[in-house]
């Protein structure tokens, strides 16, 4: 073998092979391994692969495979079993099937021309039902066109859309209610602000502003002649009624006279009250039929 070095390289480049016996401690490779043998059983370094780091790489392995097949058979069944709706889910459909009404019902079948209502309990009345005639119906407004100031601002903070109104006289020709619907967006809506205007209809009157019907009883029933207001939720409806004397006599202290009182409230409540259980008729649950991605 023949070893050739350059003058202006020499010390500076040796063949591979020089280098492979210095390593070990011999020289030019004439000398045997240092110990009797080398610590990765003979072979290279970068060659080993320890038992154990193999064992780990197929577990690991084995576990994310698994993962995965556990999130694809779950994909797969949200997408053949039923939808399953929320509470809230269910509240929100209900309250659209519901809230829709105003629009797809006829005015008389909202309002129809004859109500009834129980009678009052203070009153110990012994008929089973009272009644009360309708004298009018007026035409959609705004729900702060009819409505006092204080009231119709917070109808339009909770989304009022439109007001409905009616009026109504009872069998005896004593008292004039007039009926204001109130559409929301919601029942949640619709039950916030009947808890608002909690303190602001009542014996001051303040409340839907009144229905005059000429030629019939309700005739003489303007917003000075309110005796009592209130409100009554119904679902995504909010009912306010004002109740007055068919006579015409102004706003008198109707709390003093209790027999006054429980009647006239009794057929206010009790008249709004039956228009709220038409516009708020049970709406069936809804349910997904079943099919995939339903």
């Amino acid at each position: 073998m023949t070893k050739t070095v350059h003058r202006r390289l020499r010390g500076r480049c040796k063949p591979y092979h020089f280098h492979v016996a210095t390593e070990y401690g011999g020289a030019y490779g004439g000398q045997p391994w240092q110990s009797a043998a080398p610590p990765y059983g003979g072979r290279p370094p970068y060659r080993a692969r320890p038992v154990r780091a193999r064992w780990f790489a197929a577990v690991a392995a084995l576990v994310l495979g698994a993962a995965g097949l556990a999130v694809s058979l779950a994909g797969v069944t949200s997408q053949v079993l039923p939808r399953q709706f929320t509470a809230q889910q269910q509240r929100q459909i209900i309250d659209w099937e519901a809230g829709k009404r105003w629009r797809d019902l006829p005015a008389g079948t909202i309002f129809p021309a004859s109500v009834s209502y129980p009678p009052p309990a203070a009153l110990d009345d012994s008929s089973p039902q009272l009644t009360a005639g309708r004298a009018g119906i007026a035409r959609q407004a705004s729900c702060a066109a009819v409505t006092d100031a204080a009231v119709g601002a917070v109808l339009a903070r909770d989304g009022c859309e439109a007001m409905l109104r009616a009026t109504y006289v009872d069998a005896t020709d004593s008292y004039v209610v007039t009926v204001g619907v109130a559409t929301m967006p919601g029942s949640a809506q619709a039950e916030a602000a009947a808890r608002q205007l909690a303190g602001v209809v009542g014996t001051s009157g303040a409340g839907v502003q009144t229905l005059r019907v000429g030629g019939t009883p309700s005739a003489a029933f303007t917003n000075v002649r309110r005796q009592l207001s209130g409100t009554v939720p119904a679902g995504t409806y909010l009912i306010l009624y004002a109740v007055g004397y068919t006579d015409g006599r102004p706003r008198v202290p109707v709390s003093a006279d209790s027999y006054a009182d429980a009647e006239m409230t009794g057929a206010g409540a009790g008249v709004a009250q039956d228009i709220g259980s038409v516009l708020d008729a049970r709406v069936t649950p809804p349910h997904c039929p079943g099919t995939p991605g339903c």
